[in-house]
């Protein structure tokens, strides 16, 4: 029974593309996988911080690399996904996980410029559709694959002052329904996942002053009372990209402590 358990959920060997690596949620995701067996690339805007992620797996005897990648750009995505199969001859999974969202500033909707909108979209809509394009051959190949969307809870709750990333990340879900739906054949299940408002490094270091108390209220209204950390959402990541979800696709996981019911 305990062999049959750890099979379900045994990542060991996976080739698993994590964007927005280098710091945040996207590296939490990258050190758990890697602690779990699975060979993983870390990719992100910054490449320093895209080869220092992979050189602290590395460093742990994990296999790992680095590559810096602008996923809103065809030519990057496309560079880095050549990058990431040499090095380990496949792809078995892809986290889209890089997105704006904490350098955005708080604001009404009829504050934010037309370029600010197409920043936003570029990154966070775009680049979802330029990795999968780019993956899409090597899951094909291998005879299936996982790819996890990250989203927000954000459109559930229609959270306002940053209409541009709320309305992104609602794209994320039809583009993750959608998807699912064009790639089953190909037995490539295609997930997304809503998390609610996390305490990052990345997240905590551009807050404002009133972050304490915005997130002692925000943590009032959950079922279960306390500040979302990054390690509250490896879990589900690692789910979608293991064995234990190959019949689950075009669905969405809510993780926010109960602060919305989906």
């Amino acid at each position: 029974m305990q062999e049959q358990q750890n099979g379900l959920f045994d990542i060991r060997g996976r080739v698993v593309i994590v964007t927005g690596a280098g710091a945040g949620l996207g590296k939490a995701y990258c050190l758990e996988l890697a602690r779990l067996g699975a060979r993983v690339a870390c990719a992100d805007i910054d490449g320093k911080a895209a080869n220092s992620c992979a050189d602290e797996l590395t460093a742990a005897g994990w296999e790992a690399t680095g590559a810096r990648c602008d996923v809103a750009d065809a030519a990057s995505v496309d560079g880095m996904v050549r990058h990431v199969v040499d090095r380990f001859g496949t792809v078995d999974a892809l986290i889209n996980n890089a997105a704006l969202m904490s350098t955005l500033p708080r604001g009404p909707w009829h504050s934010i410029t037309e370029a600010d909108w197409d920043r936003v979209m570029a990154v966070n809509t775009r680049g979802l559709f330029l990795c999968c394009r780019a993956v899409y051959p090597h899951m094909k190949r291998r005879g299936g694959g996982k790819i996890v969307n990250i989203s927000s809870n954000r459109v559930f709750d229609g959270t306002p002052n940053r209409l541009h990333y709320t309305t992104s990340k609602a794209g994320v879900i039809g583009f993750t329904r959608a998807l699912a739906r064009e790639v089953g054949d190909d037995n490539i299940c295609v997930n997304a996942v809503t998390p609610g408002f996390t305490a990052s490094d990345t997240q905590v270091a551009s807050t404002d002053p009133g972050y304490a108390a915005r997130m002692e209220a925000l943590n009032e209204r959950k079922a279960l009372k306390r500040t979302q950390l990054p390690a509250d959402l490896v879990g589900t990541v690692v789910f979608l990209v293991s064995p234990a979800s190959d019949f689950i696709t075009g669905q969405t996981l809510n993780v926010d402590g109960g602060f919305v019911m989906h």
